[in-house]
Protein backbone atom coordinates (compact mmCIF):
# COMPACT_ATOMS: atom_id res chain seq x y z
CA UNK A 1 0.00 0.00 0.00
CA UNK A 2 1.47 3.58 -1.22
CA UNK A 3 1.38 6.10 1.28
CA UNK A 4 0.47 10.14 -0.43
CA UNK A 5 -0.49 12.97 1.27
CA UNK A 6 -3.61 15.18 0.83
CA UNK A 7 -3.51 19.53 1.36
CA UNK A 8 -6.34 22.03 1.53
CA UNK A 9 -3.79 24.50 -0.47
CA UNK A 10 -4.80 28.14 -0.11
CA UNK A 11 -3.02 31.86 -0.51
CA UNK A 12 -2.36 31.33 3.23
CA UNK A 13 -0.55 28.16 3.70
CA UNK A 14 2.65 26.37 3.07
CA UNK A 15 3.26 26.51 -0.50
CA UNK A 16 1.41 23.37 -2.46
CA UNK A 17 5.23 23.82 -4.40
CA UNK A 18 7.45 23.82 -1.61
CA UNK A 19 5.65 21.06 -0.17
CA UNK A 20 5.50 19.10 -2.99
CA UNK A 21 9.50 19.25 -2.77
CA UNK A 22 9.47 18.43 0.69
CA UNK A 23 7.14 15.59 -0.19
CA UNK A 24 9.22 14.44 -2.75
CA UNK A 25 12.51 14.33 -0.95
CA UNK A 26 11.23 11.85 1.45
CA UNK A 27 9.79 9.20 -0.58
CA UNK A 28 5.72 10.43 -0.43
CA UNK A 29 4.16 8.62 -3.34
CA UNK A 30 1.76 11.37 -4.04
CA UNK A 31 0.13 15.05 -2.79
CA UNK A 32 -3.38 15.39 -4.18
CA UNK A 33 -4.88 19.03 -3.98
CA UNK A 34 -8.71 20.39 -3.85
CA UNK A 35 -10.67 22.30 -6.70
CA UNK A 36 -13.35 24.68 -6.22
CA UNK A 37 -13.49 27.61 -9.03
CA UNK A 38 -15.56 30.39 -6.01
CA UNK A 39 -17.34 30.17 -3.45
CA UNK A 40 -20.53 31.99 -3.40
CA UNK A 41 -21.61 33.40 -0.15
CA UNK A 42 -25.13 31.93 -0.15
CA UNK A 43 -25.16 29.02 2.59
CA UNK A 44 -28.17 27.29 0.88
CA UNK A 45 -25.96 24.04 0.33
CA UNK A 46 -25.02 23.03 3.31
CA UNK A 47 -21.14 22.07 4.36
CA UNK A 48 -19.48 18.75 3.49
CA UNK A 49 -18.49 18.75 7.01
CA UNK A 50 -21.69 19.02 8.63
CA UNK A 51 -20.36 21.71 10.49
CA UNK A 52 -22.54 24.98 11.00
CA UNK A 53 -20.09 27.07 8.94
CA UNK A 54 -18.14 26.28 6.06
CA UNK A 55 -14.51 26.51 6.36
CA UNK A 56 -12.37 29.37 5.36
CA UNK A 57 -10.00 27.27 3.04
CA UNK A 58 -12.91 26.60 0.38
CA UNK A 59 -13.05 30.56 0.02
CA UNK A 60 -9.17 30.73 -0.31
CA UNK A 61 -8.33 27.18 -3.01
CA UNK A 62 -5.48 27.77 -5.36
CA UNK A 63 -6.31 26.35 -8.76
CA UNK A 64 -5.09 22.60 -8.44
CA UNK A 65 -3.98 22.74 -11.99
CA UNK A 66 -1.84 25.78 -12.08
CA UNK A 67 -0.12 24.38 -8.65
CA UNK A 68 0.12 20.68 -9.90
CA UNK A 69 1.93 22.20 -13.34
CA UNK A 70 4.25 24.49 -10.61
CA UNK A 71 5.05 21.35 -8.31
CA UNK A 72 6.09 19.23 -11.28
CA UNK A 73 8.62 21.40 -12.28
CA UNK A 74 10.31 20.85 -8.41
CA UNK A 75 10.19 17.38 -8.28
CA UNK A 76 10.73 13.92 -10.31
CA UNK A 77 9.21 10.93 -8.69
CA UNK A 78 5.85 12.19 -6.55
CA UNK A 79 2.68 11.48 -8.08
CA UNK A 80 0.20 14.92 -8.88
CA UNK A 81 -3.61 14.30 -8.36
CA UNK A 82 -6.37 16.64 -7.72
CA UNK A 83 -8.33 15.28 -4.87
CA UNK A 84 -11.15 16.26 -5.94
CA UNK A 85 -11.19 17.99 -8.98
CA UNK A 86 -14.76 18.95 -10.57
CA UNK A 87 -14.60 18.62 -14.68
CA UNK A 88 -18.41 19.65 -15.10
CA UNK A 89 -17.45 22.93 -14.28
CA UNK A 90 -15.02 22.87 -16.57
CA UNK A 91 -15.32 23.23 -21.21
CA UNK A 92 -14.08 20.01 -21.70
CA UNK A 93 -12.46 20.78 -24.54
CA UNK A 94 -9.72 23.34 -23.01
CA UNK A 95 -9.56 21.19 -19.98
CA UNK A 96 -8.75 18.18 -21.95
CA UNK A 97 -5.49 20.11 -23.60
CA UNK A 98 -4.72 21.79 -20.08
CA UNK A 99 -4.57 18.04 -18.53
CA UNK A 100 -2.78 16.43 -21.32
CA UNK A 101 -0.19 19.64 -21.45
CA UNK A 102 0.25 18.85 -17.11
CA UNK A 103 0.72 15.16 -17.68
CA UNK A 104 3.18 15.43 -20.68
CA UNK A 105 5.71 18.30 -18.86
CA UNK A 106 5.28 16.21 -15.37
CA UNK A 107 6.47 13.04 -17.38
CA UNK A 108 3.12 11.11 -17.04
CA UNK A 109 2.26 11.71 -13.19
CA UNK A 110 -0.98 13.17 -13.33
CA UNK A 111 -3.56 11.20 -11.33
CA UNK A 112 -7.07 12.84 -11.89
CA UNK A 113 -9.15 12.35 -8.86
CA UNK A 114 -12.83 14.20 -9.50
CA UNK A 115 -16.24 14.53 -7.96
CA UNK A 116 -20.13 15.37 -9.20
CA UNK A 117 -19.80 18.44 -6.78
CA UNK A 118 -21.51 18.88 -3.82
CA UNK A 119 -22.04 22.98 -3.53
CA UNK A 120 -25.19 23.50 -6.00
CA UNK A 121 -25.02 27.00 -6.00
CA UNK A 122 -21.45 26.89 -7.28
CA UNK A 123 -22.69 24.23 -9.95
CA UNK A 124 -25.43 27.04 -10.90
CA UNK A 125 -22.99 29.48 -11.75
CA UNK A 126 -21.63 27.19 -13.94
CA UNK A 127 -24.65 26.71 -15.86
CA UNK A 128 -25.03 23.09 -14.37
CA UNK A 129 -28.78 21.18 -13.36
CA UNK A 130 -27.78 19.75 -10.11
CA UNK A 131 -30.06 16.79 -10.62
CA UNK A 132 -27.79 16.03 -13.92
CA UNK A 133 -24.51 16.40 -12.72
CA UNK A 134 -23.87 13.08 -12.98
CA UNK A 135 -24.49 12.40 -16.15
CA UNK A 136 -22.58 15.64 -17.09
CA UNK A 137 -19.03 14.66 -15.31
CA UNK A 138 -19.67 11.26 -17.11
CA UNK A 139 -20.04 13.27 -20.85
CA UNK A 140 -16.94 15.17 -19.95
CA UNK A 141 -15.16 12.60 -19.32
CA UNK A 142 -15.76 10.30 -22.36
CA UNK A 143 -15.23 13.41 -24.40
CA UNK A 144 -12.03 14.09 -23.10
CA UNK A 145 -10.70 10.57 -23.02
CA UNK A 146 -11.40 10.57 -26.76
CA UNK A 147 -9.54 13.69 -27.34
CA UNK A 148 -6.03 12.13 -25.43
CA UNK A 149 -6.43 9.08 -27.20
CA UNK A 150 -7.65 9.01 -31.04
CA UNK A 151 -5.53 11.50 -33.26
CA UNK A 152 -9.16 12.31 -34.92
CA UNK A 153 -11.43 12.71 -31.75
CA UNK A 154 -15.71 13.46 -32.26
CA UNK A 155 -18.30 13.31 -29.72
CA UNK A 156 -21.69 13.38 -29.71
CA UNK A 157 -23.68 13.94 -26.19
CA UNK A 158 -26.25 15.54 -24.66
CA UNK A 159 -23.93 18.09 -23.31
CA UNK A 160 -20.84 17.89 -25.28
CA UNK A 161 -20.72 18.11 -29.30
CA UNK A 162 -17.67 18.50 -31.43
CA UNK A 163 -17.17 17.17 -35.05
CA UNK A 164 -14.04 15.67 -36.19
CA UNK A 165 -10.92 17.69 -34.53
CA UNK A 166 -7.20 16.97 -33.97
CA UNK A 167 -5.82 18.22 -30.64
CA UNK A 168 -2.30 18.08 -28.97
CA UNK A 169 -0.57 16.94 -27.06
CA UNK A 170 -1.57 13.85 -26.40
CA UNK A 171 -1.27 12.55 -22.33
CA UNK A 172 1.85 10.88 -22.16
CA UNK A 173 0.22 8.42 -20.12
CA UNK A 174 -1.98 6.13 -22.28
CA UNK A 175 -5.26 5.87 -23.39
CA UNK A 176 -5.72 8.25 -20.75
CA UNK A 177 -3.90 9.49 -16.83
CA UNK A 178 -5.18 7.73 -14.05
CA UNK A 179 -8.81 8.81 -13.00
CA UNK A 180 -10.16 8.16 -9.49
CA UNK A 181 -14.00 8.81 -8.86
CA UNK A 182 -14.72 10.07 -5.27
CA UNK A 183 -18.05 9.53 -3.30
CA UNK A 184 -19.86 7.18 -1.58
CA UNK A 185 -20.30 3.85 -2.59
CA UNK A 186 -23.25 2.50 -4.98
CA UNK A 187 -24.46 1.43 -8.11
CA UNK A 188 -24.31 4.60 -10.08
CA UNK A 189 -20.83 5.15 -8.94
CA UNK A 190 -19.45 2.11 -9.29
CA UNK A 191 -20.92 2.07 -12.79
CA UNK A 192 -19.02 5.18 -13.47
CA UNK A 193 -15.67 3.80 -12.52
CA UNK A 194 -16.02 0.79 -14.47
CA UNK A 195 -17.21 2.70 -17.41
CA UNK A 196 -14.87 5.73 -17.70
CA UNK A 197 -11.90 5.08 -14.00
CA UNK A 198 -9.85 3.79 -12.88
CA UNK A 199 -10.58 3.39 -9.53
CA UNK A 200 -12.34 5.03 -6.46
CA UNK A 201 -11.93 7.25 -4.09
CA UNK A 202 -13.96 6.53 -0.86
CA UNK A 203 -15.88 8.40 2.27
CA UNK A 204 -14.32 6.19 5.05
CA UNK A 205 -13.64 3.36 5.96
CA UNK A 206 -16.69 2.25 7.32
CA UNK A 207 -18.03 -0.83 5.43
CA UNK A 208 -15.36 -0.30 2.90
CA UNK A 209 -14.50 -4.19 2.53
CA UNK A 210 -18.24 -5.28 1.46
CA UNK A 211 -18.59 -1.59 -0.88
CA UNK A 212 -14.67 -3.51 -2.61
CA UNK A 213 -16.73 -6.74 -3.22
CA UNK A 214 -19.10 -4.78 -5.09
CA UNK A 215 -17.11 -2.43 -7.12
CA UNK A 216 -15.11 -5.40 -8.23
CA UNK A 217 -18.17 -6.94 -9.69
CA UNK A 218 -18.93 -3.77 -11.41
CA UNK A 219 -15.75 -3.89 -12.65
CA UNK A 220 -15.75 -7.70 -14.24
CA UNK A 221 -19.36 -7.00 -15.82
CA UNK A 222 -17.23 -4.06 -17.91
CA UNK A 223 -14.97 -6.53 -19.03
CA UNK A 224 -12.08 -4.78 -16.72
CA UNK A 225 -9.79 -6.41 -14.61
CA UNK A 226 -10.39 -5.80 -10.83
CA UNK A 227 -7.11 -7.04 -9.86
CA UNK A 228 -6.12 -3.62 -11.63
CA UNK A 229 -8.57 -1.01 -9.38
CA UNK A 230 -6.69 1.77 -7.59
CA UNK A 231 -8.71 2.60 -3.86
CA UNK A 232 -7.85 5.68 -2.51
CA UNK A 233 -9.10 7.33 0.65
CA UNK A 234 -8.26 10.96 1.08
CA UNK A 235 -7.18 12.93 4.06
CA UNK A 236 -6.38 9.98 6.27
CA UNK A 237 -5.50 10.53 9.94
CA UNK A 238 -3.17 7.64 10.50
CA UNK A 239 -2.67 5.43 12.72
CA UNK A 240 -0.96 2.23 12.71
CA UNK A 241 -4.42 -0.15 13.30
CA UNK A 242 -5.89 2.35 10.72
CA UNK A 243 -3.03 1.70 8.39
CA UNK A 244 -3.84 -1.99 8.89
CA UNK A 245 -7.14 -2.26 8.18
CA UNK A 246 -7.00 -0.36 4.99
CA UNK A 247 -4.04 -2.17 3.87
CA UNK A 248 -6.17 -5.21 4.94
CA UNK A 249 -9.29 -4.09 2.64
CA UNK A 250 -7.32 -4.23 -0.34
CA UNK A 251 -6.79 -0.47 -0.36
CA UNK A 252 -3.66 0.69 -2.82
CA UNK A 253 -2.81 3.77 -1.53
CA UNK A 254 -3.79 6.15 1.19
CA UNK A 255 -3.67 10.22 1.27
CA UNK A 256 -2.66 11.34 4.81
CA UNK A 257 -4.22 14.71 5.83
CA UNK A 258 -1.60 17.46 6.09
CA UNK A 259 -2.77 20.26 8.64
CA UNK A 260 -4.10 23.36 6.60
CA UNK A 261 -1.01 25.57 8.16
CA UNK A 262 2.28 27.30 7.12
CA UNK A 263 5.69 25.63 6.69
CA UNK A 264 6.68 25.95 10.40
CA UNK A 265 3.63 23.95 11.37
CA UNK A 266 3.51 21.49 8.39
CA UNK A 267 6.96 20.20 8.54
CA UNK A 268 6.85 18.44 11.41
CA UNK A 269 3.75 16.62 10.86
CA UNK A 270 5.26 15.86 7.18
CA UNK A 271 8.40 14.20 9.02
CA UNK A 272 6.40 12.47 11.75
CA UNK A 273 4.26 10.66 8.66
CA UNK A 274 7.36 9.77 7.20
CA UNK A 275 7.66 7.07 9.13
CA UNK A 276 4.54 5.35 7.74
CA UNK A 277 6.83 4.80 4.59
Amino acid sequence: MKVGLAFFCTDERMSPVELAREADARGFHSLYLPEHTHIPTSRRTPPPTGDEVLAEEYRRSLDPYIALAAASSVTEHILLGTGVGLPAQHDPITLAKELATLDLLSGGRLVLGIGYGWNHEEMEHHGIEVRRRRARVREHMLAMQALWSSDVAEFHGEFVDFEPSWQWPKPLQQPRPRVLLGGGAGPILFRHIAEYGDGWLPVGGAGLRASLDELRKAFEAAGRDPAALHVVPMGVLPTPEKLDYYRESGVTEVALRIPGAPRDDVMPVLDAYAAYL
